[in-house]
């Protein structure tokens, strides 16, 4: 027999004996394999596996079904994720261009306006990512009718809870039609339209701020205004656009849905019959691992407390406003490029762990230097530091959660919200550690964000030797498990 003949042999007898149920129900594995006719088992040729499990892709088809995954779903989920940044970060800009002077904000009331959008991100919705996307749309936009704290207030915790499906959402319709080696990647894909986002805001804000006393409008109304009209386009073509899973995806054919299928399904660690969500909610919050990983983010996004602050924190350095805003593009434009590289070789070598070390420690690196000086060039400095190496380790981190808890589709959906709805509670607070009062040297802000940032890499070690050691419980108890915990 063949060696791809004997791999796809391998493949088909894993899929049994983990996943007998979904192997009769979902799987179309057309008998022929006694014939050597590996086309028509729809499963990828796999003749390049690392030690975690994890194929290389050689297979034509599956290239070919990767490069149609590629231009369907993550051109609409960056252009989405865009505008979900722009939308809850105008308020960053609009501070700017007398925001607190035309509402009346006094005292950490600002920054109050800034924490309260992500208590919303504290509700799981289970509504459709495009309809929350309009949703969304719609209260930035009309976020310019804001005139004082209570009303400001009102609709940043409502742009919250619209927005706050989307990433859980989205990654967790990458982790459907992306294998371990390639979701970082992709993860990291869908965070330039982030870093983007960001690195090109400050530019946006300064031109639409020239609209300023147009139609009786401030130029902060403005830039909510415009924001929310672009979104609210974007949110409408992905009605059309967003699949659900790669078995009812309309713009697939039938033979590369069941191929999508099979690779994530050959591709899981410990797979499993798919259940209900009562029970992935059962089985995700039993897993210690689920709470490890949650920990591991919290502590990462209280690390980037700073994202809602460069502008201010750049004002700091003693530039005009408007030289400001141009100066927050470049670390941004920094992180983009850092978080495709790293996203891509820890793929290339399956590798988790020891990018999120690195990274963390740069970024350690950076918050020390403007903790430890006033000088002008060595803070500028430290900003491409802390940004450029920060919002990659996101890719790394959720895709390793995902990869770790995806025994079944429910648990990992359930998981990966719970990481995303606690991760992200960490945004209510860490506003708080950047008063206007601490400026320019925020002392207390760079220490917290400094012990943050050991915390993400204490928990990352703790997590590569405990699933070292399950790799190892694993292989012992039976000597043929195909696939592993990657860490």
């Amino acid at each position: 027999m063949s060696a791809p003949m004997s791999q796809a042999t391998d493949a088909v007898s894993d899929i049994k004996r983990k996943d007998h149920e979904t192997t009769q129900n979902q799987i179309t594995l057309v008998d022929t394999m006694q014939h050597g006719d590996v086309e028509n088992l729809k499963l990828p040729v796999m003749d390049k596996v690392d030690k975690f499990g994890a194929h290389t892709k050689t297979d034509s088809r599956e290239i070919k079904l990767v490069r149609k995954l590629d231009w369907y779903i993550m051109p609409i989920l960056w252009f989405m994720y865009t505008f979900n940044y722009l939308d809850r970060n105008a308020i960053v800009n609009a501070r700017l261009n007398n925001l607190e002077a035309d509402l009346g904000l006094k005292g950490t009331q600002y920054n109050t306006c800034v924490s309260i959008l992500f208590v919303g991100y504290m509700f799981r919705i289970s509504l459709i990512m495009a309809g929350f996307g309009f949703a969304w749309s719609l209260v930035s936009l009309l976020t310019f009718l804001a005139h004082d704290y209570t009303s400001m207030m009102v609709l940043r915790f409502i742009l919250g809870i619209v927005e706050a499906p989307f990433y859980p959402g989205a990654l967790y319709i990458i982790s459907l039609f992306y294998t371990r080696k390639e979701i970082a990647f992709r993860l990291a894909i869908l965070t330039t339209g982030n870093n983007f986002s960001g690195s090109f805001a400050g530019l946006i804000a300064a031109g639409v701020f020239q609209l300023d006393k147009k139609l009786g409008l401030t130029g902060w109304q403005w830039l909510f205004i415009i924001q929310g009209a672009f979104s609210a386009l974007t949110a409408l073509m992905a009605f059309w656009l967003l699949p659900d899973n790669p078995l009812t995806t309309k713009w697939l054919t039938e033979e590369e849905r069941q191929l999508a299928h099979n690779r994530i399904l050959i591709d899981t660690t410990d797979v499993q019959e798919n259940t209900s969500v009562w029970s992935g909610l059962r089985d995700a919050a039993t897993d210690w691992r689920t709470w490890a990983m949650t920990l591991m983010y919290n502590l990462h996004v209280s690390s980037l407390g700073f994202q809602n602050f460069i502008p201010t924190v750049m004002l700091g350095l003693g530039y005009s406003r408007t030289v400001t805003l141009a100066l927050t593009c470049p670390p941004f434009f920094l992180a983009a490029i850092v978080g495709l590289i790293i996203a891509w070789t820890s793929g290339r070598w399956n590798e988790r762990t020891w990018h999120i070390v690195a990274c963390k420690s740069i970024v350690i690196i950076g918050f020390i230097i403007p903790l430890a000086t006033s000088n002008f060039a060595a803070r500028l400095f430290s900003i491409f530091l802390f940004v450029g190496f920060s919002f990659g380790i996101n890719n790394i981190l959720l895709g390793w959660s995902s990869a770790t808890l995806s025994q079944t589709n429910e648990k990992k959906s359930v998981a990966l919200a719970i990481i995303n709805m606690l991760g992200n509670m960490s945004n209510v607070y860490t506003p708080y550690l950047w008063p206007a009062s601490d400026s320019p040297h925020y002392r207390t802000a760079w220490c917290a964000s400094i012990s943050f940032a050991v915390g993400v890499i204490v928990v990352a070690l703790f997590m590569k030797y405990s699933l070292k050691a399950r790799n190892k419980r694993m292989s012992m108890n039976d000597a043929g498990v195909r696939n592993l915990y990657v860490y």
